[in-house]
């Protein structure tokens, strides 16, 4: 059964007037007064209560008549991205290779600093920074197909193959002629409670995340760290299949993901990913039975660190791990989303 249910009308009344980000994609608000529609986390002044209708998607508050609000955008897929970000993201995915200079912006009517300042606080790194890794990101794969680094360098937009072997070394650790640093392509996927942060190399992925987690960042630089890998914009194979079986498992037609995964830990951490990954769909369990089933029974707190830590959300299924007495406990993408998951994967009368 797909996802359609919203929040309690308080609980997304509390959001909207607090403009809570976790809330955006799970819901929308329409004012009856003004026709318009929004998100959650709109900036515009907040109307009465009494005058807000909640909707689960812009495509029903469309057909209900409102019309989409012109300072949030509700139809646009991040509601983080202006649109001149959505329009430069499109221009890099079309001509990767070109190689982006301030003027470029200046000829947009974009102002360099703004772009730059967009770009560092939303993906911890500068505007030229992505799209240099982006450009770089398939140099590297051009010449691990048997590519010459020489063609790689020039066919990447760089002038020189020194200036080509720094920007090179300084993304992945290494030159060109001895790169063996693995490349993880970062990609976001829309899901039904909101935004993830798909992580993969060519082989597997090893990070899903939702968006507004607040250790997001700490987890990617873990990961970095474990797997010795540069972090690049990017899709590949891998992201493409659970994209597809993210939209399966939302709509209630998958329980059994097929992706390839990896996910490097400590043997305790891995340990216990696996006693996770073994809760069947649409059961729970609790870290005092993990602590039990993986034959540590005192490790209760260190079980619970360790669900903690995985970086693979749904997939690696720590969201069905609940309180002796049945209660939700924390959970990294938001009690909220952990009951949405568990109410999805409830069997049905």
């Amino acid at each position: 059964m797909m996802i359609t249910d919203l929040p309690p009308r308080d609980e997304m009344m509390a959001a909207f007037l607090g403009r809570d980000p976790t809330f955006d994609g799970v819901f929308i608000t329409a004012v009856t007064t003004t026709g318009i529609f929004c998100r959650p986390t709109c900036p515009a002044r907040k109307p009465k209560p009494e005058n807000v209708e909640f909707y689960r998607a812009p495509g029903d508050a469309l057909v209900a008549g409102f019309r989409p609000c012109k300072r949030c955008r509700p139809l646009a897929l991040d509601p983080d991205t202006p649109e001149w970000v959505d329009g430069l993201l499109a221009e890099i995915e079309a001509d990767p290779l070109h190689r982006w200079k301030d003027g470029d912006l200046r000829r947009r009517g974009l102002d360099p600093d703004t772009v730059r300042r967009w770009f560092q606080r939303h993906h911890g790194i500068t505007f030229h920074t992505y799209h240099r890794s982006r450009r770089l990101g398939l140099a590297l794969g051009q010449i691990r197909a048997g590519g010459d680094i020489t063609s790689a360098a020039f066919d990447s937009g760089y002038d020189s193959l020194s200036g080509f072997n720094d920007a090179f070394r300084q993304l992945f650790g290494e030159p060109p002629s001895r790169s063996t640093t693995p490349v993880v392509k970062i990609q976001r996927i829309s899901t039904p409670l909101g935004p993830m942060v798909a992580g993969a190399t060519d082989d597997a992925l090893c990070l899903l995340e939702f968006g507004e987690r607040r250790m997001l960042a700490t987890q990617i630089e873990r990961l970095r760290k474990r797997l010795g890998c540069a972090m690049v914009p990017g899709k590949n194979p891998v992201i493409d299949q659970i994209s597809d079986e993210l939209g399966a498992y939302f709509a209630g037609e998958l329980r059994d993901f097929t992706v390839p995964i990896e996910d490097p830990g400590t043997d305790f951490q891995r340990t216990v990913w696996h006693a996770l990954r073994a809760i069947p769909y649409g059961t729970t369990s609790t870290y005092s039975a993990l602590a039990k089933d993986i034959g540590r029974p005192t490790a209760v707190r260190a079980v619970a660190r360790a669900n903690g830590d995985n970086r693979l959300a749904i997939l690696i299924p720590c969201h069905r791990v609940v309180g002796s007495d049945g209660s939700l406990t924390g959970y990294g993408g938001g009690l909220w989303r952990k009951q949405r998951l568990l109410d999805l994967e409830r069997p049905k009368a």
